[in-house]
């Protein structure tokens, strides 16, 4: 399939949009979609092509063929990013402008009613991950009134979401600094206090240790960390032991509560995965109360998609596996 109609079927499958446009969305899901070498994400007026190609120098000439179709389509989108994945510098990877300037770049997105604060060259990424926008639908939904762990809280948007639904307290924990001015944005933009105790520029395990040398219960605990992360104090595999970090954070869990598991290993099988988190059940302490979706823009469209994961990601639906497992405590201290 020819890369410009592959992106145009993509695109009309998505619907209208027009200037107004202040969401996230995937345009293009070029693995799923017929050409995996790119995707392209739009944020608010900002393009983001994700480029894939083998070599340092990436593939150009589809990038501008995507900026092409897309402002065809769109010509209001005001600025384009261009990230390499392999690129050899480090801005190759975060993004160089394929069109407009840096400072014409969105800032922010609003989704559900919520903003996100956004920077989309601080990463390789764009800050803001639109996989699991389900399940920020869902924390908006489930947790009012709860206290919630965010580990491995990257940007924050999964504790923001739980924020924007009545959350009774969030705490943020991530060992870069950086990414976590990204959440104390997203509270600004909201209108939101920012305490310093919620957002705790910590290791994992670290946090994880002093939180239970506390005592500290809470309703609800994310736990959506890197494909692998290794440090002195301890190692995330999320292949070789997919629920190891989980184990970690279960007695921070109070009586009733839940467990927020995510697992993006795009080559651990769904089946395996579930039955990992099916061996955690057994002893009837946890159980697996819902599987969350990944939304149709960022795995192609029954009418758009040509192609699969490349292993089979069901139960789920996509290699981004998440869970919510339900937390019985023997002692059945609950969250205060």
């Amino acid at each position: 399939m020819d890369l410009d109609k592959a992106l145009e079927r993509a695109i009309a499958a998505r619907g209208d949009l027009d200037a107004r446009h202040e969401g996230a969305l995937r345009l293009f899901a070029g693995f799923y979609e017929g050409a995996p070498a790119i995707s392209v994400d739009l944020y608010g007026r900002t393009l983001v092509v994700h480029d894939y190609a083998d070599g340092a120098a990436g593939d150009r000439a589809a990038a501008e063929t995507a900026l092409t179709v897309v402002r065809a389509r769109f010509p209001w989108i005001r600025a384009a990013l261009w990230k390499i994945r392999r690129g050899e510098t480090q801005e190759a990877r975060n993004g160089t402008m394929l069109f407009g300037t840096a400072k014409e770049l969105d800032r922010g997105v609003r989704e559900d009613g919520v903003a996100y604060s956004l920077q989309l060259t601080l990463n390789r990424d764009t800050s803001f991950y639109l996989d699991t926008r389900n399940l920020r639908a869902w924390a908006k939904a489930n947790l009012a009134g709860k206290k919630v762990l965010n580990t491995f809280a990257y940007t924050g948007s999964l504790g923001v979401a739980a924020q924007a639904g009545g959350a009774s307290e969030v705490v943020h924990v991530d060992r870069n600094k950086s990414f976590l001015e990204v959440a104390k944005a997203s509270y600004a933009k909201n209108g939101w206090p920012t305490r310093r105790v919620d957002f705790r520029a910590e290791d994992f395990f670290v946090a994880v240790g002093r939180l239970k040398r506390e005592k500290a219960l809470f309703d609800c605990v994310f736990v959506d960390p890197p494909f692998y992360a290794e440090s002195e104090q301890g190692k995330v595999d999320l292949v070789a032991a997919a629920t190891s970090a989980l184990d970690k954070v279960r007695p921070l869990i109070g009586d009733g509560g839940v467990l927020v598991a995510v697992n993006n290993a795009l080559f651990l099988t769904g089946a395996e995965y579930h039955r990992s988190l099916e061996a955690m059940c057994e002893g009837g302490w946890l159980t697996i109360e819902q599987l969350i979706s990944v939304p149709d823009d960022v795995k192609g469209y029954e009418a758009t998609r040509v192609a699969a994961p490349p292993v089979d990601p069901a139960p789920f639906d996509h290699p981004t596996k998440i869970a919510i497992l339900r937390v019985k405590r023997k002692d059945r201290k609950r969250a205060v």
